[in-house]
């Protein structure tokens, strides 16, 4: 179960980190689910492709887990932009915070 979480979870967060890219989402909304470095990450790649033609959207997502304790996993999948396709990858950990556990994207990639 923990696994289909962190899917579900993945799945909403890169789909929120592209529409942060494309300044159709606000980057507060990233604030819970990145952690902190990757939001001005996110925000540096949404200078550098603002005025690209085309809306991001998400084709895929494959998630892995990362070793036996259902504590991290690794994504990988893809989006297109007009008509090209595009790489995107992450790893989500679970972590505990304040309110108790939850996944957090603690690394990023996009191509």
């Amino acid at each position: 179960m923990p696994m289909r979480q962190a899917a579900v979870f993945t799945d909403a967060a890169l789909r929120r980190v592209l529409e942060v890219i494309d300044r159709r989402r606000p980057a507060t909304q990233l604030r819970s689910l990145l952690a902190p470095n990757l939001v001005d990450a996110v925000l540096s790649v949404s200078e550098a492709v603002a005025g690209q033609h085309g809306t991001a959207v998400l084709r895929r997502v494959r998630l892995q887990p990362v070793g036996s304790s259902d504590t991290a996993a690794e994504a990988f999948g893809s989006y297109s932009r007009g008509d090209r396709i595009h790489a995107i990858a992450c790893r989500v950990e679970r972590v505990t915070a304040g309110g108790g556990p939850r996944w957090l994207v603690v690394a990023l990639h996009i191509g």
